[in-house]
């Protein structure tokens, strides 16, 4: 990977704010130079001198730059391409306070892995703002596809690879394709990332769905029913025991249904971990799927927004909480909505899948704090520490003498209000388009580098890092 070197200052100091971390709050000060964190003293106790850059935190929180491990920058869907490039979704994601990405390079069935790497790698390198990684998708699983994911580790530092349940024909694997994938994990202990919806039921509701003419967008969550999510955990966490107990991954978790199953699998033992969305805890079907043509568009993603009325908010609330649910990612895959939603006609069944969130993640998640369903420190865990952790970012997700100097500073009184007028992303509308939020990024330092504050963009294309991730010992 190309290494961008920049003058840093000589030293990066946060001073008199309240230390948040994962483990437990403290009045700290933070000190960084070249790019690390160096110490984290009691407040007060660090004089500045010449040439260092002062971060003024009274009255705001200082937590670790949040970690986003699934998100998807102009990614090509064989019709059209998601808006955000890795320039303007990185930008976004800094002024989210989200320090580091982690994207997709995807090898589709007759593609090879390393040659789709390479090309993913090449798209992102000279873009991205904040540091930055790939797990490897596994659209076809062949023998060779197997030896060339596992040889990434050592090769190019990517430690995990996703596989579907969803999607027949594009990137389907069925459970044999899995289960050889399952056990490369459990031999080399990279992570295995599963999309989980049973795919070829959910193509016979949405066929006889359209077949009826029910093709507004509600349907596009009736025809994957929370039953169909839950079946497909429960077979994935039955492959990785048979597997010999592959580290297993279930993406963007959206109901009850499935998230019992993540318990049960884990009272059997199951190497298992969930992650849930933004969207899942703020957005429902009858609120927001249910408001028809065009609107209704810009909520078609999968797994579906859920029902209301069956308790699924109220539990990944609870799941997040408990460590049912292990962590918080995005799932960013934005696409305009005239322009791309709605370019092939207004029918769910061909609306392309995503819902852009990457600026909006941390201050989302943090009207659980608000409400009284996350402690400060949960919320750090889930939106930075846990996913640097089950995906090998060992210098990511906290605030530690060598770490990654990544730290914002988080004001949690500023009241701000979600629009799609004056969000950073590439994306003419917003899922959360007036939501009233409390707490807010302030300022937000990169391996030493203030590189947003007071609303302002101070960073520079290419920037980012390409971060090597290795297996994680957290899931062996």
């Amino acid at each position: 990977m190309p290494a961008f070197a920049y003058a840093l200052p000589v030293r990066t100091i946060i001073t008199d704010g309240l230390l948040v971390r994962a483990t437990g709050r403290s009045e700290s000060d933070v000190v960084c130079e070249n790019g690390r964190v160096t110490s984290v003293v009691p407040r007060g106790t660090v004089q500045a001198g010449p040439g260092d850059t002062v971060v003024d935190a009274a009255g705001c929180y200082v937590v670790p730059g949040a970690v986003d491990a699934h998100v998807h920058m102009q990614l090509d869907t064989g019709t059209t391409v998601s808006s955000d490039t890795f320039e303007s979704g990185t930008i976004a994601a800094a002024f989210g306070g989200t320090t580091t990405i982690v994207d997709f390079a995807e090898q589709r069935a007759g593609g090879n892995v390393l040659e789709s790497f390479e090309k993913r790698a090449a798209e992102a390198a000279d873009q991205c703002v904040v540091d930055w990684g790939l797990h490897q998708v596994l659209g076809g699983v062949t023998p060779q596809a197997l030896l060339d994911a596992r040889s990434l580790v050592a090769r190019e530092g990517v430690s995990s690879i996703k596989l579907f349940m969803a999607y027949p024909g594009r990137l389907y694997s069925d459970d044999g394709q899995i289960l050889r994938a399952l056990q490369m994990c459990a031999d080399s202990g990279m992570m295995a990332m599963v999309h989980a919806e049973n795919g070829l039921a959910i193509d016979v509701l949405v066929e006889q769905a359209v077949a009826a003419g029910n093709i507004t967008p509600d349907f596009h969550s009736r025809t994957r029913p929370p039953e169909l999510e839950a079946e497909a955990v429960h077979r994935a966490a039955v492959l990785s025991r048979v597997a010999g107990n592959a580290p297993l991954y279930i993406v963007h978790l959206s109901s009850s249904d499935a998230m019992r199953e993540v318990v049960e699998a884990r009272s059997r033992g199951t190497n298992i971990f969930a992650e849930t969305c933004p969207q899942y805890l703020h957005l429902s079907l009858e609120d927001h799927l249910g408001r028809g043509w065009p609107d209704g568009a810009a909520y078609i993603c999968s797994t579906p927004l859920r029902s209301r009325h069956e308790h699924h908010q109220r539990d990944l609330w609870s799941g997040l909480r408990d460590d049912t649910l292990a962590v918080v990612s995005t799932d960013h895959c934005p696409f305009c909505l005239r322009e791309q939603k709605l370019m092939n006609g207004e029918s769910f069944d061909v609306v392309p899948n995503g819902i852009g969130g990457v600026e909006h993640r941390v201050d989302l998640i943090h009207q659980g704090v608000v409400a009284g369903e996350l402690t400060l420190e949960r919320w750090v865990e889930v939106c930075a520490t846990a996913p640097a952790r089950l995906f090998g970012l060992s210098a990511k997700g906290d605030i530690a003498p060598g770490m990654d100097a990544d730290v914002v500073v988080y004001d949690p009184e500023r009241v701000t209000t979600i629009s799609a007028a004056s969000h950073h992303m590439n994306l003419d509308h917003s899922a959360y388009e007036g939501f009233e939020l409390r707490g807010a990024v302030r300022t937000v330092v990169s391996r030493g580098e203030v590189i947003v504050d007071g609303g302002e963009f101070t960073g520079r294309r290419g920037r980012g890092r390409y971060v090597r991730r290795d297996v994680s010992p957290q899931v062996r």
